[in-house]
């Protein structure tokens, strides 16, 4: 009869185990398919945004070319028809660099929608931007050079003009894109963390019936605000520490020093940061 009990009690532990098992299973695996979910749209972002650059730089190539053809077309005196291929390769220039200008602006337009927050993104688009610039004062330049052999070139100098307008505005709006982004990094690597002991985290409504931030009512203003990138050290000053929030393994150690209290090192914030940036920290 005793054994018949054992028994029994063994094959109820044994199905709470399976039970216990299967949804941290499936916990898992909700996990893994929202990151995945996470990583194709950042991929998606990527390649839309790189196939933007690559069609602004093929345009810049074909004008290099446009003005390869040109340059060799003046010295070539012989030529009857040089002036008129001359004039379509100065039409196809302008046409490509206002083409050239509505995918920088266009390129700037995704890059404020997407979730890619970049320092080289920035640098690229002013790149281009630069880039446009310089080539509207190649084309001044090889209009004066031009009109100094006589050579009539309809229209080019008001084109010419409103592409240096256009460019001054491409150029305001990618200042206004460089603010928007510097404050869009700003609030990417802003987290808040907070540190005390059961009954501070209960008085501030931060810990409640044994769950942290379960709403929206705790005292926000007894965190304190950081700067994920500067920030990668906490010292708790007590010799007990548990963390209350949810934050990878491997991402951050606890350590004590010669007094035996700890600090909370972050060794990949990145990571550490990825699931909340709220740190709730139990100390006695």
């Amino acid at each position: 009869m005793k054994n018949l009990f054992l028994i029994a009690i063994g094959m109820a532990l044994l199905v709470s185990c399976d039970q216990n098992g299967n949804q941290k299973q499936n916990d898992s695996q909700n996990e893994i398919d929202s990151l995945q979910t996470i990583i194709n749209q950042k991929n998606d972002e990527v390649n839309n945004l790189m196939n933007t650059f690559t069609q602004i730089q093929d345009g810049f190539n074909q004008i290099n070319e446009a003005e390869g053809r040109i340059n060799m077309l003046r010295s070539n005196s012989e030529n009857n028809n040089a002036a008129d291929v001359i004039k379509e390769n100065l039409e196809f220039i302008r046409t490509t660099m206002e083409e050239n200008k509505r995918l920088i602006e266009e390129l700037q337009a995704k890059a404020k929608e997407s979730s890619i927050v970049s320092t080289k993104l920035k640098e690229a688009i002013q790149k281009l931007t630069q880039q446009l610039e310089d080539k509207n004062k190649e084309i001044e330049e090889l209009q004066a050079q031009l009109a100094e052999k006589d050579i009539e070139i309809s229209n080019l100098g008001a084109a010419v003009t409103n592409l240096t307008e256009e460019n001054n505005e491409v150029k305001a709006s990618n200042e206004s894109y460089k603010q928007l982004t510097d404050n869009q990094d700003a609030q990417l690597n802003t987290a808040w963390y907070v540190y005390g002991t059961s009954k501070e985290l209960k008085e501030h409504r931060i810990l409640v019936k044994g769950d942290v931030l379960e709403n929206e009512n705790f005292d926000k203003d007894y965190f304190t605000k950081i700067d994920i990138r500067k920030t990668t050290s906490i010292p708790l000053g007590s010799k007990y520490a548990k963390l209350y929030t949810t934050h990878p393994a491997g991402s951050y150690s606890l350590l004590k020093d010669s007094n035996g209290q700890y600090t909370l090192r972050i060794s990949d914030p990145a990571r550490f940061w990825s699931v909340s940036k709220y740190l709730v920290i139990r100390v006695k």
